[in-house]
């Protein structure tokens, strides 16, 4: 509004009394009240009109282009449009410009429409353009030929309904695939190969498919270095943004860790769901956290990794105290979130704390026993459980997906000449595991502090186990356990050529097996008594010459 004079503000402000039949796109009356007074501000002028016909917003822009608001008061579903059409002027145009179309994508309008400003200041071609359903060519809007405005013919409500009860009809929905909740297009962003955003990507749609979510579509995109602000390019994130609209997906969920600034930016750009790796992780284990101690971990992680993200715009909004004397608006409904968090993580923590007094009393009391302890580790979906449920024939629940167990089981593995061990299930590893859960499953893991020894369990079916095996080694010195002993076994080799699957071991000096086959298990349960009998020999020999009187 800088450097318009007052009655050009006083006209602006009468375009907001006029009133659309809902037939009309826009009266021929306000249509060239708009033309001439875009002329003589030098300025394009743009209303919105909702289906009602009335006008909620009047937009001043440059001579180029215009800005829009946010449209919070009109939301929309997977399957409508806004309810609301755009309709400005142009000087010196052409048609509609990019900017107008990607707004068209990314705000779902019922129509855009740019109206030619003559040399009269009277209306000249109007160019228009609607959304299209979901069809086979891909094409996300389709411009109509232009036409001088007053030639130009529509009756707008029985458009603007047919065409939304098109897109509802052809637009899939949510739940039609057994188990599915979301639907969702996968992004990775990477600054490195492309080999290794292929693996990792491929590891984020078992994560998508563990957590009930239906892959659309999976876009990589390699940068020299990452946009602080979006991640990646501006006109990429828009870009994206269409592609998910356009397969009807309710959610976008990248590959990256995005900051809290990120998040929020990306969010500014679409009402679709935005996640991250982290979250999807901790929304998985959400799902299958089902004793006290694990909702108890799995809550706090996801406290955590919230308290960052609560955001508020400017300083203003986490204000706690007003002007002189503490008098003002007080603290306001942002803080109040912030201190309950805080408040409820501080609740956590202690419980958390006793949880790890209750498990080291359980601890000292096996080793008390002077039981052998192992404990299995590995990558997620490795077999860990399973093969628990082989070597002590117990009913551990199993299934083939990322972090089907979350609970600690433990169980007595009794060998053939008598003798027995405690032997623990703990939860798998993953590649860019959220430090919020490492810290909140500090309890459970400190599980490992006391075995004896750790079977690593890997699954040797994954063209990437050899990654797998180093993020979990680099997890376990994160942990201070990586002196632990650790014997590697290798399982699933009934999926693997078995010539290719003895080469593995021998190079690693582990055993391979398969869980689901009770009898390649003799390998390891040999090696297994060596290394724990072994270790136990040498520690009485250590304890004998300690006794020893000089």
């Amino acid at each position: 509004m800088t450097g318009l004079k007052k009655s050009h503000i006083k006209k602006i402000e009468r375009i907001y009394r006029r009133r659309i039949p809902p037939k009309d796109l826009i009266t021929p009356e306000l249509a060239r009240y708009m033309t001439e007074l875009s002329m003589e501000i030098k300025r394009q002028v743009g209303v919105f009109i909702d289906r009602k016909g009335e006008i909620p917003y009047v937009l001043v822009g440059s001579s180029k282009d215009i800005s829009l608001p946010e449209f919070k008061a009109y939301r929309v579903g997977s399957n409508r449009l806004r309810g609301i059409r755009f309709i400005h002027t142009h000087l010196n145009s052409k048609g509609l410009s990019k900017q107008d179309l990607t707004d068209l994508a990314l705000l779902r309008f019922d129509l855009i429409a740019a109206l030619e400003v003559g040399s009269d200041g009277l209306p000249g071609q109007i160019y228009m353009a609607h959304l299209l359903p979901p069809n086979q060519d891909g094409k996300i809007y389709e411009m109509l030929p232009p036409t001088p405005f007053y030639q130009s013919k529509m009756d707008f409500h029985h458009f603007v309904s047919a065409l939304e009860e098109e897109i509802s009809r052809t637009r899939p929905k949510a739940m039609e695939i057994g188990g599915i909740e979301e639907r969702a297009i996968l992004i990775s962003v990477v600054t490195g190969s492309r080999f290794e955003a292929e693996e990792s990507i491929a590891e984020l749609k078992e994560l998508a498919r563990t957590a009930h979510i239906q892959v659309l579509d999976v876009i990589i995109q390699r940068l020299s270095k990452y946009n602080p602000r979006y991640l990646m390019g501006s006109g990429k994130v828009k870009e994206m943004v269409i592609r998910a609209l356009q397969l009807g997906a309710g959610m976008i969920c990248f590959d990256q860790e995005l900051t809290p600034d990120q998040l929020i930016n990306i969010c500014n750009l679409t009402e679709l769901k935005v996640i991250d790796r982290p979250q999807l992780i901790l929304d998985i284990f959400a799902r299958r956290a089902h004793t006290l101690d694990g909702k108890v971990q799995v809550e706090l992680a996801q406290l955590k990794y919230l308290l960052p993200r609560l955001k508020g715009k400017g300083t203003a909004m986490s204000r706690l105290m007003g002007g002189i004397g503490g008098r003002g608006p007080g603290e306001t409904k942002l803080e109040i979130d912030r201190r309950h968090i805080r408040e409820r993580i501080s609740h956590l923590e202690k419980r958390l704390e006793a949880i790890g007094r209750r498990r080291r009393q359980m601890r000292s009391l096996r080793i008390k026993t002077s039981l052998p302890i192992c404990s299995i580790i590995g990558y997620t979906n490795a077999g860990k459980s399973t093969l628990l449920n082989a070597l002590t024939e117990s009913q551990v629940f199993v299934e083939d997906l990322l972090f089907a167990t979350l609970d600690t089981a433990t169980r007595r593995l009794r060998f053939p000449r008598e003798r027995e061990i405690i032997i623990t299930d703990t939860v798998g590893f993953i590649r860019s595991l959220p430090k919020t859960l490492i810290g909140a499953f500090k309890a459970t893991l400190e599980e490992l502090e006391d075995a004896d020894f750790l079977l690593h369990v890997v699954d040797i079916s994954n063209p990437f186990f050899e990654d797998h095996i180093e993020s979990v080694n680099r997890i376990l010195e994160g942990l201070s356990l990586d002196q632990k002993p650790t014997l590697l076994c290798f399982n699933k080799k009934d999926l693997v050529d078995p010539h290719m699957a003895d080469m593995v071991s021998r190079r690693y000096h582990g055993v391979c097996i398969s869980a689901v086959d009770r009898k390649s298990l003799f390998p390891l349960l040999e090696e297994m008594e060596r290394m724990i009998w072994q270790r136990n020999n040498q520690k009485d020999n250590l304890g004998s010459e300690n006794m020893k009187i000089p």
